[in-house]
């Protein structure tokens, strides 16, 4: 029998190790050649191993949420033959399927692999109760004693009151909070009340450690401020009613679209919003063209794809290009270069958007945008008062390369865009 050492490969862009988020195999069991080993995490990616041989699984790298490095054996399995063989170099470019993608992002709307599930983690048995604290049997053929109003409580809590002990010569509260707290309540239930849940420990793994790790970077590195502004979108969403009643084929429209039509027509005023800054260069690059990342909520986590050249796209093609990448993201088929390379970031929470958000930056952006649900109230038109279709949009910068009165005025431009949409589609 000979033995094959399977090193993890180099999986692109010069990464130094990739994190186990799943095995498809386990020591003892025969794998067949391209059969899956491993689900391997990069920051881009998650990439499947595959077997380059057959035979019986002997050792495994690691278990999952293990970081390994680049080139080192990931798993050795024993296969017919003399000798034992080593696997290509590492730096030998490996060609898998791409499953998932991780985020950039922020707080990150919008995936973990199923690969990357919460793993449960049997909870810790209880130590058992100190011997003063044990209650003694009662005994069963006394007459209970209780007061009305204990007698009422034991009925509600479902509690025997032949099985509670008594301090003195009736039973009381007290004696039947000990009761309940000495027998973990176990057998009695409150009616309508619910019970409480075991505790379950998850490890932090895959993309979920991912968008923790970015999360923690943005927030850490840098200094957030929020501006949040409310605009009137009755005539947005009157022009948006008749575009869809008369779209024939196309695809629906929803705000976003319109949105990012006005932040594409308002970028060139405020280049500073359009932007990423390189920390240890020192350098912000300024982009002429808007490539708008979409943070997108998955089953999988937050992933945000990027919409390319964002600026030269009209609403119908902004709303194809948002329903594609969206479902290639819930679907784990969204490709390396559709999740990176942004320079702006757009966050919504749809009807969930709430009065205001504070969104967190997708770093090295430095802003990120956040329109919130939209509500109908009463407003002031002059001396009358008409019903309004009322927006709140949040945007969050970075103080060290955006200033206040920067994006302040940026949000009034777009205010006025979205207030008056006929301007949407002017030259």
């Amino acid at each position: 029998m000979a033995r094959y050492s399977f090193r993890l490969p180099d999986i692109g862009e010069g990464i130094a190790e990739a994190e186990i988020v799943a095995w498809h195999v386990k020591i003892g069991e025969r794998v067949e050649e391209d059969a899956q080993l491993a689900d391997m995490m990069t920051d881009k990616a998650t990439v499947e191993m595959e077997s380059p041989v057959s035979g019986i699984v002997v050792e495994l790298a690691g278990e999952v949420g293990d970081l390994i490095p680049i080139g080192s054996t990931l798993a050795v399995i024993e296969t017919d033959g003399d000798g034992d063989v080593e696997a290509p170099p590492a730096d030998t470019p490996v060609e898998q399927e791409i499953v998932a993608e991780t985020p950039g992002a922020e707080e990150i709307s919008v995936a973990e692999v199923a690969a990357s599930a919460p793993v449960a983690v049997p909870a810790p048995t209880p130590a058992p109760a100190p011997a003063s604290a044990a209650v003694t049997a009662p005994d069963q053929s006394r007459a209970v004693l209780a007061s009305p109003a204990v007698r009422a409580r034991a009925k509600d809590l479902g509690v025997d009151l032949g099985q509670v002990q008594a301090e003195g010569d009736r039973i009381r509260h007290a004696d039947l909070d000990a009761f309940l707290r000495y027998s973990g309540g176990q057998g009695y239930h409150a009616p309508g009340a619910s019970r409480a849940r075991a505790d379950e420990p998850i490890k932090v793994i895959g993309m979920r450690r991912k968008i923790a790790e970015n999360m923690a970077a943005s927030k850490r590195a840098i200094p957030h401020f929020t501006y949040v502004e409310e605009m009137d979108v009755t005539a947005l969403e009157e022009m948006r009613a008749d575009l869809n009643a008369n779209r024939g084929g196309r695809p629906k429209l929803t705000m976003l679209p319109f949105l990012i039509v006005a932040i594409c027509r308002t970028i060139p005023q405020f280049p500073m919003i359009n932007a990423r800054y390189d920390d240890e260069g020192g350098v912000v690059t300024r982009y002429g063209a808007v490539h708008l990342g979409m943070a997108t909520q998955t089953d999988a986590g937050l992933m945000v794809p990027v919409i390319r050249d964002a600026q030269d796209k009209n609403v119908w093609q902004l709303a194809s290009e948002i329903t594609r990448l969206a479902e290639a993201a819930r679907t784990g088929k969204a490709k390396v270069e559709e999740l990176t390379g942004g320079t702006l970031t757009v966050t919504s929470l749809g009807p969930l958007g709430g009065i205001a958000t504070t969104p967190v930056i997708n770093r090295p952006e430095v802003a990120i945008i956040g329109p919130n649900k939209i509500v109908e109230r009463p407003v002031f038109d002059g001396d009358d008062i008409r019903r309004a279709k009322l927006m709140n949009l949040s945007i969050s910068c970075d103080h060290r390369v955006v200033d206040g009165w920067d994006a302040a005025s940026y949000v009034q431009a777009l205010k006025k865009l979205i207030e008056t949409p006929v301007l949407l589609f002017a030259d």
